[in-house]
This record gives structure tokens, sequence and C-alpha cells, in this order.
């Protein structure tokens, strides 16, 4: 059983096709905790996280980053998930107690809860002057689906994408992640084809993770008889960047009224982050302290 979250990337031996698969249970886990997300909210904020995650992989500066938000329109509201490159995501739903009953037997209605009347959107901030901004229709609110076509529509990349979520019966997270298959520039679509079906003949991904004790050995079975290497490891965590700090400093932002209004109506200065439900307390005299050093 595997006991780390991180991923690894391989290539096949004739770099036409490159992979990457993940398994980010305890990142997902910890979202939920945060969270207290419904099973099925739990799978879909999960699939995003896991894929923002996969995605930051690729990124190359230390301060770059990633932001994917996907809104159907459903119930579950939008769901939001950043990451940098060093393994570290975050993730929110806007309704996490969404729930609907599932499909069938082990399928939950991902795709119902978040609907498919709207589009998902990437953000990448790489330092320049304007993020890259890709933006693409929903096709199914199913996620996999979802980013697969982002991928060949806004990057030109044939992808094959299974993003999963294993949630057990008291809510926890069983196992969760990710695979990434995409062809490379004048890749032969019968390897992709190839691998596609030997993907396919495995089962759902989230259940080959509950059941196997390395990414590695799960990579062998992906690839059976088609050479390749592996090129490339990262350990992956759920991890906020937000600071009593940073936030302070957004608070000393806003003007003494405003400041007032917050301190009437909730009874104290107070700040909870979106991303991982963690409060920040603030007093006035601090607030004070921060805006007399604002140049």
């Amino acid at each position: 059983m595997l006991n780390k979250d991180y991923l690894i990337k391989a290539v096949d031996g004739d770099q036409q096709v490159r992979l990457i698969l993940s398994h980010t249970t305890g990142a997902v886990q910890e979202a939920h905790q945060r969270h207290q997300t419904s099973a099925t909210a739990s799978a879909a904020m999960g699939r995003v996280l896991t894929a923002a995650l996969m995605m930051g992989s690729d990124l190359k500066g230390d301060k770059d980053t990633l932001t994917v938000r996907i809104d159907g329109g459903g119930i579950s509201g939008p769901i939001v998930a950043t990451a940098d490159a060093h393994g570290n995501g975050r993730a929110l739903i806007s309704n996490p107690q969404a729930d609907l009953p599932p499909q069938s037997p082990g399928k939950l209605a991902v795709g119902a809860l978040v609907g498919r009347d709207g589009f998902l959107e990437v953000i990448k901030d790489m330092g320049l002057r304007q993020p890259f901004i890709g933006r693409v229709p929903l096709v199914s609110g199913e996620i996999g689906e979802d980013f697969a076509n982002y991928f060949l529509v806004s990057e030109q990349i044939p992808s094959l994408i299974s993003l999963g979520v294993l949630v057990a019966p008291d809510l926890s997270i069983k196992a969760a992640g990710g695979l990434f298959v995409q062809a490379m520039p004048g890749a032969d679509d019968k390897v992709l084809e190839k691998i596609e079906r030997q993907v396919f003949s495995l089962g759902p991904i989230s259940y080959l993770l509950d059941k196997s004790s390395s990414l590695e050995e799960i990579m062998e079975q992906i690839m059976q008889d088609i050479p390749y290497k592996l090129v490339g490891e990262k350990p992956l965590q759920f991890k906020c960047n937000c600071s009593h700090e940073r936030l302070a400093r957004i608070m000393a932002s806003l003007s003494s009224e405003e400041l007032q209004e917050i301190e009437a109506s909730v009874g104290k200065l107070e700040v909870c982050c979106n991303f991982c439900n963690e409060v920040y307390g603030f007093t006035q005299e601090e607030i004070a302290t921060i805006k007399k050093q604002k140049p």
C-alpha cells in the first residue's frame, strides 16, 4: 500500500509519449478534513487538486504558480486549486456539503455535482508581465475528460487523463491520484492507442493506487512490453501559503471604517483562509502598527 504522496514521470523508448503518474491520497485527505467535504465533493475537489499538482510539476521557476478553476454551474459551485513547482497544492470547493446519490455502486456522481454548463480555466503565473490564461468549455464535468479537452484545445497536446478519488464509507480518502498520458510532437498514434488500451484494461486509477505498493509498480503494468524510462520524481503535499503576516498586510490595506464594520459584524477582527480554513485573529493595535510601517 502506498504511504507517501509523490509523482513519477516517464517517456517511452522512442520518446513519443510522456507519462505522469501520481499518488495524492494524503493531500486529498487533508483537503477533505479542512473543508469537511461530502463524498462526492471530496471526489470532485480531489480530482482538481490532483490535476493541479501534476500540472504544477512542469513549472520551472521557484516562484512559478498555477491556478485551476472549474465552474460547471452545478451545485458544487466553483472548484479552485493552486500548485507550485515544489509539489505544494491546495484546493477549495464552494459548497463542500453538496452531494448526490451515486450513479451506480462505486461510481460517484461527480459530473452531475459539478455540471458542464461552464468552463475550465488554467492560469500560469511565471513571473512575466502577464500570466498565461487558458480557458475551455467543460465537456462532461467529470474533470478528467475536461482536462484532456483543455490540453487538446489550449495546448494542442493529445492526452489521456485519468483522475480518481476512492472515498471510504466513513468519508475518509482511501486512495487518490492520477495519470497523464500525452503525445509528444510527431508521435505515432498507434503507441498512444496501445497505452490507452492497456490503461483501460487495468480499471479505475483509484483502485490501482489502493492495491499497489508503489507508482513504479503501476507504471510497469501500464507500459507492459513497451520500453520506457523514468525521468523524474517529486514529492507532493497539501500546503497553503497563507500566514498571519500575509493576512495582516491585507487587513492593513483596509480602511478604518471597513475594519470597524468587520469587528462589529463578527465581534472581533479575524480572517479565515478560504483554501485551508485556518483562522487568524488580529487586534486594532496590531493593524494600526502595520499601517504606520507601510511606505
